[in-house]
């Protein structure tokens, strides 16, 4: 061995290998001659070594051409070795572990081929799967499983071990959140078939699918492990031949000249409707069995039916409390529910998309409150003019689903969706802080707490306007403001300032508890299965916690409940009581609130059927647009409120009752979606004991403050939030760009034209928010029309500011 020591900096030649500092000095070092080659030794320890990197492209395995696959498989699972939730987080560990058991005595000799280094724990030949979006070429690792390859020449005999780990591991750069790892071990003499790279390639083929891979997580033993693995080979083996002959017997028909569909195509009446039912009709039974059957499923199912319960009864109740403001009791808080009960079961059993969450909107409160007053305005009869309004728009959604309308939704981008998305978290924002500020001037800014009379404390609820007994110390100023006729009893109401700061802990609490819970699953904190539990449960535990809390421990403050009256709700619209130019006011009526079921509904569905949601049974775009025209024609005939798909309720059922898988990238840690469990279950059980809910009225949900439900607003808006990437792209103008997450648009768009974009996106939110939120009431039937306008604004407008290369990577399919 020979040494030659080197004295200065190395600052601008080369970067200490364990710090990747460029600007930090390397004082001392040396170069040692040891093993066969030279070596650079520093000061504290650290070793400089070059690593040479190559990225190969395999194409996956044929399993219905090839018969080896299909026999490596079999064979290996019955000679390999299988370790289920090992503890083990190294490359190196978990290397030792598998070769003590495979082959022992070549152990030392494998981990010198393996691992690239003796003192850099780094596998030298690996095969990992890449996820490519579209036809942009921006793509992602797949980090939650990696295939190790290594040819022995001692060997005699191929060699497969399968770990599963107990905890994610981060094994390197582009794999930080291993669960499963694959150990190959070959001769070096084998056959092109059968060397390591075939052999890893037909493993890697298999665990490249998303939902096999969910399921070997959930095994619970090594004999349903390697029966899931078998049964999924088999499945793939029969598929992959199915599509060869399919694709071969389409190339057939093309070249012997096939008839033209040119004929199909020109007559649409009904066409889309019967390509819905003959998509989902076969799926329907399984529709009621996927929310049964599986691992976790039971529990899936049972969190989001308790949370849709929820987060469809507070709405309910939140709006039927509008809508009695709105209209004079003429629709509340009874209405509400039982519409919402009516209306959620029958599109439930006779819907296509079972995920579609019916729900009364901000928007719709806004609508029947412009009928109201037209109403009042013109002396006509509010319920004989709400039927004629709904079945005018039950009838043109007729006529848009029978002529495949819902098309022209090929034209609504990711931007379109996530504007719309993000107005809708804005109105729900909008709602709740217009009820804290209404609460502010009622107690804490009430008349009695600036010095008056009145000050002196008589308990009064304005909200049922009746004055409580008052005590023999207040009998007295009770007369004398009566006397002298400066307030009358109704009037009289005390300084409650403690109200208003409870409506503020009650709502920012639920908000806090709520979403604290909602991400609890990104903590380090319980066990992973606890976790998840928490977080699916995070709402019901929210409402109930701080219901108890306002209701129970400050049970001497008095908070604002909703009113309830106790009437008969089913009576049919006096329609013979309109005019005829009634009837032509209501149709044009009718027609703009077409225009917004039709655009909600559609940017709803869209959302939902979302390519990252990875749902397998296929949309229902014209069917379900049919299903919610007859639903609102029945909620008008009995002056029931109207309703259609909604935001966020839609993609959180989504969210509820889908297996997610985490993924990191420089730090950056986000979820994709493995599978989703496709189930009318939950929406049906949800809204069956919603219906049962009006045994409960007034109490006990009368114990539900006001507050709670304004904090379920917030709490819709901030959970709407994830996965909004023009919520994200706004926040980039306010982080430092070191800061900004390595994502695919911040790599292949200039940061001038990404701030353009959303530049444009927030015009088109300011101006919904112009009409949606105006105070004149005519000015919100124009809103409808705003929203359709979107699309013609994206598509003609946008393009003239940004090329098209940079929309495809802002604006792309599902990006």
């Amino acid at each position: 061995m020979s040494v030659r020591r080197v004295k200065g900096s190395y600052r601008n030649s080369l970067r200490r290998f364990g710090s990747g500092d460029p600007n930090k000095a390397v004082r001392n070092s040396a170069w040692i001659f040891r093993n066969g080659e030279w070596r650079l030794i520093f000061d504290d320890g650290e070793e400089a070594c070059l690593l040479y990197a190559k990225h190969e492209r395999l194409p996956l395995k044929d399993f219905g051409a090839e018969v080896r696959p299909a026999v490596d498989i079999t064979q290996f699972l019955q000679q390999s070795v299988l370790l289920l939730d090992v503890t083990e987080n190294s490359p190196s560990d978990l290397v030792d572990l598998l070769l003590s058991r495979m082959v022992p005595s070549v152990a030392e000799e494998a981990k010198m081929i393996l691992f690239t280094h003796d003192t850099v724990p780094m596998l030298a030949r690996t095969i990992q799967a890449t996820c490519t979006t579209g036809d942009s070429g921006t793509f992602d690792y797949d980090q939650s499983w990696i295939c190790a390859l290594c040819n022995l020449p001692t060997l005699t005999r191929r060699h497969v071990g399968i770990v599963r780990l107990k905890h994610p591991a981060n094994m390197g750069h582009t794999c930080h959140e291993v669960r499963l790892f694959v150990l190959v071990l070959c001769p070096s003499k084998e056959k092109g078939t059968k060397n390591a790279l075939e052999t890893g390639r037909t493993f890697a083929t298999l665990l490249a699918d998303m939902d096999l891979r969910q399921r070997l997580l959930e095994a619970r033993t090594e004999d349903e492990f390697k029966r899931i693995l078998l049964k999924h080979t088999q499945e793939l083996a029969e598929e992959q031949a199915i599509s060869i002959r399919v694709d071969h017997g389409s190339a057939t028909r093309l070249s012997t000249g096939g008839e033209s569909n040119e004929g199909e195509k020109l007559c649409r009446f009904g066409q889309g409707i019967r390509e819905d039912l003959s998509r989902r009709l076969p799926h329907y039974i399984s529709d009621y069995k996927d929310g049964l059957t599986g691992v976790k499923t039971p529990q899936k199912v049972l969190s989001t039916t308790l949370f849709l319960y929820f987060a469809c009864i507070l709405p309910a109740i939140a709006f039927g409390v509008l809508n009695d403001h709105n209209t004079h009791g003429k629709i509340d808080v009874k209405k509400v529910i039982i519409g919402q009960t009516i209306g959620g079961l029958f599109f439930f059993v006779f819907g296509g998309q079972p995920l579609l969450i019916l729900l009364t909107t901000a928007p719709l409160s806004l609508y029947i409150k412009v009928i109201y007053s037209i109403c009042e305005d013109f002396q006509l009869d509010f319920y004989a003019m709400y039927g004629c309004v709904g079945l005018w728009s039950s009838f043109f959604l007729v006529l848009y689903s029978l002529f495949d309308v819902s098309r022209l939704m090929r034209w609504s981008t990711r931007s379109t969706e996530e504007i719309f998305a993000l107005f809708i978290s804005i109105a729900f924002c909008v709602d709740a802080f217009r009820d804290t500020v209404k609460n502010f001037q009622e107690n804490y800014n009430a008349p009695s707490c600036k010095g008056d009379p009145a000050s002196l404390a008589v308990n009064v609820s304005s909200k049922a306007n009746r004055v409580d007994t008052p005590t023999a110390a207040n009998n007295s100023v009770v007369a004398y403001l009566l006397s002298q006729g400066n307030a009358s009893v109704s009037e009289i109401v005390e300084c409650n300032r403690a109200s208003s700061l409870l409506f503020l802990l009650l709502m920012f609490g639920t908000v806090w508890i709520g979403v604290s819970l909602y991400n609890f699953n990104k903590t380090p904190y319980l066990q992973a299965g606890k976790r998840e539990a928490l977080a699916d449960y995070s709402l019901p535990v929210a409402v109930i916690t701080l219901s108890f809390v306002g209701s129970y421990l400050f049970q001497d403050v008095t908070v604002e409940r909703f009113r309830y009256d106790d009437k008969n709700v089913f009576m049919v619209a006096p329609l013979e009581r309109l005019s005829w130019l009634a009837v032509l006011g209501a149709m044009g009526m009718g027609f703009s609130l077409s225009l917004l079921f039709f655009m909600d509904q559609n940017i709803t569905s869209a959302m939902v059927n979302n390519p990252c949601n990875k749902l397998k049974k296929g949309p229902a775009y014209h069917w379900d647009l049919f299903v919610v025209a007859l639903v609102t024609a029945f909620l008008s005939l009995f002056g029931l409120p109207w309703m259609h798909a909604t935001l966020p309720h839609s993609p959180l059922h989504v969210r509820g009752l889908a297996d997610v898988e985490e993924r990191v990238d420089q730090g950056h840690v986000y979820e994709i979606i493995v599978k989703v469990r496709e189930t009318r279950l939950t929406g049906m059980i949800s809204h069956f004991f919603i219906g049962l809910s009006l045994f409960l009225l007034p109490y006990p949900l009368a114990y539900i403050p006001t507050a709670v439900l304004d904090g379920l607003f917030l709490y819709m808006a901030v959970t709407a939030l994830n996965g909004n990437q023009m919520f994200e792209r706004i926040t980039l103008l306010f982080m430092e760009q070191a800061a900004y997450p390595p994502n695919h648009y911040i790599r292949r768009v200039p940061q001038r034209k990404i701030h353009q974009f959303t530049g444009c996106q927030v015009m088109q939110l300011l101006v919904m928010c112009l009409f949606g939120f105006a105070p004149w009431a005519y000015m919100k039937m124009v809103f409808p029309l705003i929203i359709l306008f979107l699309l013609p604004v994206r598509h003609r407008l946008v393009p003239q500011l940004i090329d098209g290369r940079f929309l495809e990577a802002l604006d792309g399919e599902h990006q």
